[in-house]
This record gives C-alpha cells, sequence and structure tokens, in this order.
C-alpha cells in the first residue's frame, strides 16, 4: 500500500466513528498533493445534505483525532466538505448508488473521436461501466457503451440545471 493510501485507509477508520455520531456518511477520503501543498480531504454526505455546520462539527472532531494519532509527518491542509452536485464516482459503492442516473463519462484516450461522453449509467463490474445515451430526436437508436475502468479518467454525475 503506497503512503497516499496508508494516510487515506487511517483517516477513514479515524472518521467512522466521528461521522455516525455526527450523522452523516463518509463518501471520500483523499491525500493529494497540489502546487507545494498536501492536502486531506474528508467528503461527507446525509440524503438531506450537508450543511457548514455538519462540516465544522466534523472537521473539529476529525483534527483532534489527527492530532491525537499523528501519523502524518507532513504538513498538509485539512478539509471536510460535501462532495458537491457534480460528485466524482470513484467506489464501487458511489456506482452502485448512481445506476439509473445520469453520468458523464471522460476518458483518458478518444474513444471514436471523442473523449466525453453523457448518459444513464446502467451498471458496471470489476473490469467495465455501462452507460447509455439516449436516443436522438430523430429516431436513432440507443447507443450503449461499455467502458474498460482503466479507459475512464473520471466519472462523474451530470449537473441537471432545468
Amino acid at each position: 500500500m503506497s503512503k497516499r493510501e496508508t494516510y487515506e485507509a487511517r483517516t477513514e477508520q479515524l472518521l467512522t466513528p466521528i461521522a455516525a455520531a455526527h450523522g452523516v456518511e463518509i463518501y471520500d477520503v483523499e491525500y493529494v498533493k497540489e502546487g507545494s501543498d498536501w492536502y486531506l480531504r474528508a467528503y461527507i454526505d446525509r440524503p438531506e445534505g450537508v450543511t457548514i455546520g455538519d462540516c465544522e462539527n466534523v472537521s473539529r472532531a476529525l483534527s483532534d483525532a489527527l492530532d491525537r494519532e499523528d501519523f502524518i509527518p507532513d504538513a498538509y491542509i485539512l478539509e471536510v466538505s460535501s462532495p458537491g452536485l457534480g460528485r466524482a464516482l470513484k467506489k464501487d459503492r458511489h456506482l452502485q448508488k448512481s445506476i439509473g442516473c445520469e453520468v458523464e463519462v471522460k476518458t483518458y484516450k478518444p474513444i471514436d473521436g471523442q473523449k466525453e461522453f453523457s448518459g444513464i449509467l446502467q451498471g458496471f463490474d470489476a473490469e467495465t461501466v455501462t452507460v447509455e445515451e439516449p436516443a436522438e430526436a430523430d429516431g436513432q437508436d440507443k447507443i450503449t457503451h461499455v467502458f474498460k475502468r482503466s479507459d475512464i479518467a473520471v466519472i462523474r454525475l451530470a449537473l441537471d440545471f432545468s
């Protein structure tokens, strides 16, 4: 396990009872370097949405727990937030909750001349993700795309502004 994966896993272990005590669920934890700074980000969620107060309360409790454990030797910035509306679907549990929802898929390399796709998430397995584009108004059939997971740069929930 890499340093990043170890820090994320240990943080998630610390965060689990904190999230439960505050009535939220852990969406994701990431440890990333942006520019010269390291960030430890915890994304929390709940069906009715997350408030700033939720983020503040979880952040304080997590900060205290991280200070006690002190397992990250690097200086880092702790952020606790909602994953947002256009959230990235990184884990199987994210994909499972999003079956039947509209998603946007960006691939590393062009597939049939394009790198961006959108449609309804139909399913997934260990190797692939299946997305179905809706039929065009001109009567054209639906198009089903089966992407190799290794070809996907990011898959996220589509934003609906209607």
